[in-house]
Order: structure tokens, then sequence, then C-alpha cells
């Protein structure tokens, strides 16, 4: 397996005169794409940095993420892509627990940064860093297990944690998806989704093929739509979120999304009643892969011709990895049967940086534990159940959220929920649900739900209490962030929640 400077070494000088990226900007080919990385690459040594050294990379979606994608690649340097949405502390911390010896970002983000550290404007000084800088590809050995990128955890659960990327994880993972979504020559990628994360994966399959690759700034569901028809976008990353918003638009019409070809659905779960309504009106064109920062987008992959038929998995193992279903104490457990997620090899991160103990104890006989609870087929198909953070449980019995949530959102007035465990002193702890309609003026009654959970649920897994809500609390990532609900809770004294027995 190769480096990911090697890859674009030959597709920057094969595909000289294409299109290569448009933004709002305009277009560039890769010839031009060439002369601003290599330029790039060369700017950076100059500036005493060496093979290794971090470059912490804060701004929003734009051409420069892909030219600093390849810099980096070219060089050995480790790019430490920070989401734009963060707060201000959370810059700093990454920025300082990584060690960057340089920022690159927009003005109006750099100046949030508190921290020491050589910043360089990337409106008002990007240009003049690459003047005079040789368009040649630089001179430096990078291996294909060297650490190519730190991605930052959300941190949902305490301090952002730094995932040691390779050039052999950002491969296997680029591979993957170029399988799961069909990409071959011809195909047309957009970005609309952070190029800090998720879509960045699926800009580096761009190397493969030479592809065109869209970057969009913003997301309107109607603008969004009529982009993807002028632009003829065939593949692109999308959050559910993103979906639902899509789908749920008014006047929503499928005729503008005709060019696509496949959409990598990814980054949180999906409720199947949801996944359903996309399917309905959009056809199959919804590619599902699960992953973590650790182990980036491909643990699983559901090509778009078998979603339809298995709506609550998220897919069969893929081809770089190894899956393990085990109880607490390591040990595997049989098919059908419900356990930790563990997995291993060439997709697998090499670490956590600067945090030996936090490696360790996700690390463990070369096993990555993710944290996630499913339960696997003799086939290779996974079903996610939970996060095992997230299990309640409730007078010694066992209950995850998700399964609540995923009565809950049969109602056709449910736009989304959330369900989470608060200290009980009789039971140990207590179901809770917060729902968001889809319509703020809906009044509906809370009883409805109470009755559909009746219906569909073993009675210690129906919410003890239900609360309407005009919106759940999110990370920047666009996911729920259930420890929120149960802090709230703790903060109220739990008085505002609708109660039933």
């Amino acid at each position: 397996m190769e480096t990911l400077g090697a890859l674009a070494r030959k597709t920057l000088v094969r595909h000289s005169e294409k299109p290569a990226i448009k933004d709002s900007r305009g277009m560039i080919t890769f010839n031009q794409l060439k002369r601003n990385a290599c330029q790039l690459a060369h700017a950076l040594l100059n500036e005493v940095l060496t093979k290794g050294d971090r470059v912490a990379i804060l701004m929003s979606n734009r051409r420069e993420h892909i030219e600093l994608d390849i810099a980096i690649a070219l060089t050995g340097l480790i790019k430490v892509p920070i989401n734009y949405r963060l707060h201000p502390k959370e810059f700093d911390y990454v920025v300082d627990n990584s060690g960057a010896s340089l920022l690159i970002g927009e003005a109006n983000l750099l100046e949030n940064v508190s921290l020491s550290i050589h910043k360089i404007d990337i409106d008002t000084e990007y240009e003049l860093f690459l003047s005079g800088h040789s368009s040649d590809f630089p001179d430096v050995e990078v291996n294909e297990d060297d650490v190519y990128a730190l991605m930052y955890t959300s941190g949902t659960t305490g301090k952002p944690k730094g995932g040691m990327l390779t050039h052999r994880n950002i491969i296997s993972s680029a591979l993957s998806l170029n399988m799961v979504c069909n990409i071959t020559h011809g195909d047309v990628i957009g970005h609309v989704a952070p190029l800090t994360h998720g879509s960045n994966f699926l800009s580096q399959c761009a190397l493969f093929f030479g592809l065109k690759q869209v970057i969009f700034n913003k997301f309107d569901p109607k603008e969004f739509m009529d982009d993807l028809e002028k632009e003829h976008i065939s593949i692109i990353f999308l959050v559910p979120t993103l979906v639902n918003l899509m789908i749920h638009e008014e006047n929503f019409d499928p005729n503008k999304l005709r060019h696509i070809k496949s959409i990598n659905m990814a980054g949180s779960p999906i409720a199947v009643e949801k996944l359903n309504k996309a399917l309905s009106l959009l056809g199959p064109k919804l590619a599902e892969t699960y992953g973590l920062v650790e182990a980036p987008m491909t643990i699983t992959m559901m090509p778009k011709e078998e979603l339809a038929s298995k709506p609550d998995s998220c897919g069969a193992i893929g081809p770089f990895v190894e899956v393990r279903i085990v109880d607490t104490n390591g040990n595997e457990v049989p098919y059908g049967e419900i356990g930790e997620v563990t997995c291993k090899g060439s997709l697998v991160m090499k670490g956590y940086w600067n945090n030996e103990k936090a490696t360790n104890e996700s690390m463990k006989d070369g096993w990555f534990h993710t944290g996630d609870l499913g339960k696997i087929d003799e086939k290779g198909y996974l079903r996610l159940v939970d996060r095992a953070k997230d299990m309640i449980i409730t007078g010694g019995l066992n209950v995850y959220p998700r399964e609540v949530e995923e009565v809950l959102n049969q109602h056709p007035e449910v736009k989304e929920t959330c369900v989470f465990g608060v200290p009980d002193d009789k039971w140990g702890e207590s179901i809770y649900a917060h729902v968001v309609l889809r319509d703020d003026t809906n009044n509906l009654n809370v009883d409805e739900l109470i009755e559909l959970c009746k219906r569909n649920l073993a009675s210690y897994k129906k919410p003890r209490k239900i609360e309407i809500v005009k919106e759940l609390p999110k990370n920047s990532y666009g996911k729920i962030v259930r420890r929120a609900l149960r802090d709230q809770y703790q903060l109220k004294g739990g008085n505002r929640c609708q109660q039933y027995l």
C-alpha cells in the first residue's frame, strides 16, 4: 500500500488539464492544484518545519483544504484539522495538545485562538506565503505507516483525543469508500459537510481517478439541491441530519438529485422510520457506512443496493478491518448476541496522540474497543444497538436508548428524539425521553407517544417521563449530546417533564 503523497504525484501529472476543484471563487485544474500544493509544500518546509511537525487548519469549506492535504502528504508533516464550529476554548485545546507549530486559517477564526503560535491568514497572507517557491514535487521520504493526520474526537465523554491516522489508514478508508459508493472515472464529488472531518475522507477518493470536486460552504436545503443538479454532483457525503432536512424541504423534487449515484451517509445512526422515508423519496442512492475517528468511515459498509432490505444494519464488515463482538471480559460472543464492537486492521489508528493511558485503555491485544454496542450475524452484517456508556440499567435490566428512540420515531409528527437515563432511588435509573416535533405549533398529546411505547416495548423499557422540546442539544458535528440532557435534568430537578406510571 502506498502513501497519499505517492498517489497524489501520479494523479496530478496524469490529469493535469482536467478540472480539479471548484469553490465559490471558481475552478482550478489539476495542473494548478499541483502548482499550489507543491509551492505550499516547499513554503512549509522553508518555515523550518520538518517531517512529523504538526500544521493546524482552522477554516470553513474551501479549496485550500485539498491543497493542504496534498502538501502535507508530500512533506511528511502531520495535519491537525479543527472543526471551525467548535468553541474557542476547544480551538486552544487542540492546538496546544497537538503541539502544532503553525496554524493556517481564516482571520475571524484565527483571532479566537489565544495561544502564541505562528498564524497564516488564508485570505491575506496565503498567496504571499506560496510565492517564489518551486512548483516541483519536494524530495521527502514518507512511509505508509507515518502519521498523516491527528483527527480529534468530538469530546462528548471528556477532553477530545487526537487519533493518529497513518497514510495506510487514509488509503484503506478511501479504497473502501470507492467500493461502497461505486466511484469511477467521470464522477463528480461534492462537499457540503465539513472538510475537516467526514467529507475529507471522500475527498481522498478523487485522487484515485482524477475527479472534479465541488465545494459548498453552507447548507440550505433548496439551494443545495439546485446546486446538486447544476454541478452534476454524483457522489457526496451527508450526515443523516442533512438527509432528513433535504427530504422534508417544502416542494422537495427528487429530480434535482437525478445525477446523484451515491450518497455516503455516515456520522451518526439514523432511525429506521426516517431511513425508509428517505429511501421512498430518493430510491437506491444511500450507501451507509459506520466508522469512528479511530477507524475512519468503513468499519462496515452497506451498498445502496442492499440498504432497503437491511434498514436496521449499518452494513457488512469492510475489507481492511476485522471485527469481533465481545463481552465485558473481552471474550467473543456468539452470532446474534449483543456486546462491544472491537476491530483491528489497516483501517485502525496507530493510537492517541500523547495519551498512552487512553491508548492502552482502548487498544487491547491489537483490538480497538469502540465503546459501541452491537450484534453481528453469520454473514458479517453489523447492527448497532447503542453506545456502551449510554446503556440504561433500570431495575437490574438493560435498556438501550436507541431501541426506545426507534419506537418514538415511528410517530408521524416526531422529527427526532433522545432517550437517556437519570438516577432513580428505587430502580437505579429511570428512562426519560425528549421529543422534537416536525411542527412547532403542533399540540401533540403526549399520551399518544405513551400508547405507542406501550404497544411496541416491554413495560420496563417504556420512558417514565416524556418532554416535548423545541430542539435537542447537538455538538458541532451535528450529533445529539445525550450527556447534555442528563446534565440539564440534574440542574432542573426533573420537574419540567410530564410523568406517567
